[in-house]
């Protein structure tokens, strides 16, 4: 089996009274497609920030490839090689396609230290762009305003920006939510054919998107892990579909 790159030990995350996140165990291997599914207020999202640094833990561990991170800067952490994407689209827009992703690369590379050279004029860093960019069919609009592209687009040029900083585990909250079928099933294909080496746990109410993506899910309920194992153990599991699911539809 491949090792194990993301693990947490009863985390932990409270806001005054209210616990968001209530001692969550996980243990996600390298390579893995893990789906984050439960209803709304279920803590996943919070899971999320305390997974990329945004917020603090109130206890509990966070362990990237044996490393605590739990008290690491977000930064550090994308650095180690953790990327997310946003349930609300979070692009530069007044910035083009092409400049979005130059950025993003940028992240992790000296040239950001370089602010008297044109971002074009670094190579490699644009032969980077470019590659992401044509994987997704976005690089004959790399010079389009963001605001010019359709939201399916934004959410795909999202996906980019996280992939432009190499990461190692990606972290997709709601990918697909407020897109048309088509687009959705275009994101979903996307999702699906990423470098199997990279670790993806992905937050989504859509079943049919978490169910065709996972081979894991893990099902939160009241910032708790209700359920946890392959998809059709959870389409199984009769607290999931009486607390979430719906025992109608499975």
């Amino acid at each position: 089996m491949s090792a194990v790159c993301l693990r947490t030990e009863q985390l932990r995350k409270d806001y005054g009274g209210l616990r968001a996140v209530d001692g969550v165990n996980l243990e996600v291997r390298e390579g893995e497609r893990r789906a984050i599914i439960g209803p709304n207020g279920a803590g996943k999202t919070t899971l999320f920030h305390l997974l990329s640094g945004e917020v603090p833990p109130s206890g509990g561990r966070i362990l990237l490839y044996g490393q605590d991170i739990t008290h690491l800067p977000s930064y550090r952490r994308t650095a180690l090689g953790i990327g997310r994407t946003y349930q609300v689209t979070n692009l530069f827009p007044r910035l083009s396609v092409l400049e979005n992703v130059l950025l993003a690369t940028f992240g992790l590379r000296r040239q950001k230290y370089d602010p008297f050279r044109p971002a074009l004029a670094h190579r490699e860093a644009v032969e980077d762009a470019r590659r992401l960019l044509e994987e997704f069919g976005l690089w004959e609009k790399r010079d389009w305003p963001i605001g010019s592209l359709s939201y399916g687009e934004q959410r795909q040029l999202e996906i980019v920006l996280a992939l432009a900083g190499r990461p190692r585990v990606l972290l997709l909250d709601e990918p697909t939510a407020g897109l048309s079928p088509a687009e959705t099933h275009l994101v979903t294909h996307l999702v699906a054919g990423l470098d199997p080496r990279i670790t993806v746990l992905l937050i989504e109410h859509d079943m049919d998107v978490a169910f065709q993506v996972a081979q894991r899910v893990t099902v939160m309920h009241f910032g708790r892990v209700l359920a946890e194992g392959t998809v059709d153990d959870v389409r199984r599991n009769p607290e999931v579909q009486a607390i979430y699911l719906g025992v109608e539809e499975l």
